[in-house]
């Protein structure tokens, strides 16, 4: 069982947006090169998205079904990789002060990579975690930072912002 974390510094519904969009669902996960819903409404239930994987000059298409979906709280996945078989991937979010820790845990289900099972198996599991939880990090924070500064205005209110395409002084620009 790989199982793999991360302190995202944005709020569990900024992750979870990321997360509830399957058109995205390549942005953060490593190996994929695009997405797209192809049933259901996800990421609710039995839903599911393709995605492609790339090896050289060939693309495989496979396909992730939501097993399980907590709104905001946690997201079960299998994914669908050919002959390789299936994985459970579940994601889940905690609120941890004003940020998120999310918690990826993934192991093989069918096929070869649920034959092939060992130590080190998990050991790359482990390195694309830490690349795709980075991937995610930095989605969910490029994206939320208007929810940052307004924090941090209400932590610190004498702090107010300078005009700097102005007159240079503080509030409105005065003639």
């Amino acid at each position: 069982m790989a199982r793999r974390h991360r302190l995202i510094q944005v709020s569990p519904s900024v992750v979870w947006d990321v997360l509830a969009d399957g058109h995205r669902y390549a942005e953060w996960v490593v190996g994929t090169s695009r997405s797209e819903p192809v049933r259901g409404e996800w990421p609710r239930r039995d839903a599911a998205i393709r995605f492609q994987v790339p090896l050289g000059p060939l693309r495989l298409v496979n396909e992730t079904v939501v097993r399980h979906c907590e709104e905001g709280v946690a997201l079960e996945l299998e994914a669908h990789a050919g002959v390789l078989g299936t994985a459970r991937i579940a994601i889940e979010l905690r609120e941890w002060g004003e940020h998120s820790l999310v918690i990826v845990d993934e192991h093989p289900l069918r096929g070869v990579g649920g034959t092939l099972h060992n130590v080190g198996f998990d050991a790359l599991i482990q390195l694309r975690h830490r690349t795709m939880l980075a991937r995610l990090a930095r989605l969910c924070e490029n994206r939320a930072p208007h929810e940052r500064d307004a924090r941090d205005i209400r932590k610190a209110p004498h702090l107010v912002p300078v005009d700097r395409a102005g007159s240079g002084r503080e509030g409105p620009a005065h003639a």
